[in-house]
């Protein structure tokens, strides 16, 4: 077992090839897609060094686990997990080192939602568009992993692995998302633009890659007619009839029909992917 790939050995409830996502073809109807957490997803390239744009596994909840056909260095981030190879314990947020054939293992998210995979070359998956991220919406890039699945590694990187260890941020406790109010703040009342900023929400189960949901306080509208479908942005707040704000998330499609009351800064949007379900969301007006 000397190529460059790995088998995938349990594929867990989702598990996706993330990179830095295909931006600027929203006008083709293809979303940006991408990493959730580009932060985490840049820390375990960093650990393994790697450039940060290159692919890595996305894994939900309860992680995945798979075999490298060839020795290769591999950094499990983003929500904290059990990691093991060929079942002992192996170092979560640090650089490790996978024999060739041994079985990695990613647990189950401890806190947060989403943990992260890189491997030492990188996953090789084919580009299109010019990323290789899986994108739920359009269907375009590999798709989700299935038990089985085989997905190549580039060409080991140049560099030795870039840092022992990294300081990671914690899954929020509270998730704090600074809006700009607009650009269809004027479609609701004022009492509910009130609400929608002092009021608390909840992450609702029927969160994902396309849109973190809310549980609270629905948003009354001041206009009832309807909307004609219009362009939509990263971390646009779109509001469907039953009044409870959705923020949309890396693989948002690029038109809707339903108001946007904000947009939240997308500095904001790495907590979003790991904000566990019940998590309290607050809206925070800015300029």
């Amino acid at each position: 077992m000397t190529d460059r790939a790995f088998a995938v050995v349990r594929a867990g409830a989702l598990t996706t090839v993330q990179d830095r996502g295909r931006p600027g073809h929203a006008h083709l109807g293809v979303p940006r897609s991408g990493a959730l957490d580009p932060c985490a997803s840049a820390l375990v390239n960093r650990l393994v060094g790697n450039p940060a744009g290159a692919a890595v596994l996305e894994t939900t909840v309860d992680g995945c686990a798979v075999r490298p056909r060839c020795a290769v260095t591999v950094a499990v981030g983003g929500a904290p997990c059990a990691v093991r190879v060929d079942g002992r314990p192996a170092a979560w947020g640090a650089p490790v080192r996978v024999p060739a054939g041994a079985v990695l293992e990613v647990g189950r998210a401890v806190r947060g939602l989403r943990s992260y995979v890189a491997f030492a070359g990188g996953v090789a998956a084919e580009a299109v568009l010019g990323s290789r991220s899986t994108d739920l919406l359009s269907g375009l890039g590999p798709a989700p992993l299935r038990d089985g699945t085989v997905l190549p590694l580039g060409p080991r990187p140049a560099s030795a692995a870039g840092s022992d260890a990294v300081p990671w941020p914690a899954a929020p406790g509270e998730l704090v998302l600074r809006a700009r109010l607009g650009p269809r703040d004027d479609w609701f009342t004022a009492a509910a633009l009130r609400l929608f900023s002092t009021r608390a929400y909840r992450v609702s189960p029927a969160s994902n890659r396309i849109g973190l949901r809310t549980e609270g306080p629905p948003l009354e509208r001041a206009v009832t007619g309807e909307l004609p479908s219009e362009g939509m942005v990263l971390g646009a707040v779109q509001v469907p009839p039953d009044g409870r704000p959705v923020v949309f998330l890396a693989d948002h499609p690029t038109t809707g029909g339903y108001p946007v009351v904000a947009v939240v800064r997308e500095r904001d949007l790495a907590a979003a992917a790991q904000a566990v379900p019940g998590t309290t969301v607050r809206f925070i007006p800015v300029r």
